[in-house]
């Protein structure tokens, strides 16, 4: 099943007005392409992507007032097709005739905008993105820690819920429990989401579930973040052998996007939130070039060469001692 959305969530979220066509803001939109019909008013439509928002801002508008008048009524009327979503006008310009008339007659909406024309294309490509991209959900809490997005993973009952509750004690805030939907953004972004019905709720095994915008106010939860680091928790098992100085390059891929995944063995006494919160830390200092065990190895390495220095100086001495006993 393709998914869509509807001219009216567009309008909703991006602060465009309906001009015409108020009835027939329910055309789905199935892909975030926005197209700006410049060659389609010069008569070539042999690859006119009809599926797409038609952006007009000065430019085509402009042009469109030299063309002649017949010429402009076929082309609009060419250009309304049955799978074309909408017509959007930026910076508050003044549709052509020729376009209201053709889209009255085909039931397509005209929307418009004081924004100039990269700004409405901007924030329309960002949410149906956002809307259109495909989603994956994972087993698992989100959390903001610090400002990073911190994905925590595990088995069922590890856990991995009550670690929340405690970091959201300690000032940060909870994306979602137990089920959250991750999309692409972009090359490098990934973000998650809580399912609608879940939103600021958290279930905690014994007292059942909790709103915790209820409980800590609104600055406790956020609606999405970007995620930037996954913390898979384990039960501990002594056979199993855990990274102890950073040295793990372990990842975890959603879609295109590749993220760094910790894995923090889990036993009693263990502070699960406050080792969050430090690998949160920490995984800032190195994103912003900073290595506790690259400068621990560097420092380690040259307190080896020295010693190797040393022991040879005393090993020159000595054999200098030895010949002047022999002498």
């Amino acid at each position: 099943m393709v998914k869509s959305v509807s001219v009216k969530e567009l309008v909703d979220n991006t602060h465009l007005k309906v001009f015409s066509g108020e009835e027939y803001l329910d055309r789905p939109i199935t892909t975030s392409d926005i197209s700006r019909p410049g060659l389609e008013l010069t008569g070539y439509f042999d690859y006119y992507p009809s599926e797409r928002i038609q952006l007009l801002g000065i430019t085509e508008t402009s042009f469109a007032k030299h063309l002649p008048e017949e010429k402009l009524k076929d082309y609009m009327n060419r250009m309304c097709q049955p799978d074309t979503p909408a017509f959007v006008i930026s910076t508050d310009l003044e549709p052509p005739q020729e376009l209201i008339d053709a889209t009255k007659k085909a039931h397509i909406p005209i929307l418009e905008s004081k924004l100039n024309t990269s700004r409405v294309l901007s924030n329309m490509t960002d949410f149906l993105e956002a809307k259109l991209a495909p989603r994956k959900s994972v087993h698992g809490v989100l959390v903001e820690v610090y400002g990073l997005g911190v994905l925590i993973t595990g088995e069922s009952g590890i856990g991995k819920s009550e670690t929340a509750l405690e970091l959201v004690k300690r000032g940060h805030r909870l994306i979602a429990d137990d089920r959250v939907e991750v999309y692409q953004r972009d090359e490098q972004a990934l973000i998650g989401q809580a399912p609608k019905i879940l939103s600021h709720l958290l279930e905690i095994r014994g007292i059942g579930i909790i709103d915790v915008m209820t409980l800590f106010g609104a600055g406790a939860v956020r609606s999405e973040t970007k995620v930037d680091l996954v913390v898979h928790l384990d039960i501990w098992n002594k056979d199993t052998k855990y990274d102890r100085l950073g040295n793990n390059h372990d990842t975890v891929q959603f879609f295109d996007v590749e993220l760094k995944e910790l894995n923090i063995p889990v036993k009693p006494g263990r502070n699960l939130a406050i080792i969050i919160e430090t690998a949160a830390m920490n995984f800032r200092a190195n994103s912003m070039g900073y290595n506790a065990t690259d400068v621990f190895n560097k420092e380690l390495n040259g307190l080896i060469k020295k010693n190797e220095k040393n022991d040879g100086q005393n090993q020159n001495d000595k054999s200098k001692d030895d010949n002047n006993e022999v002498k």
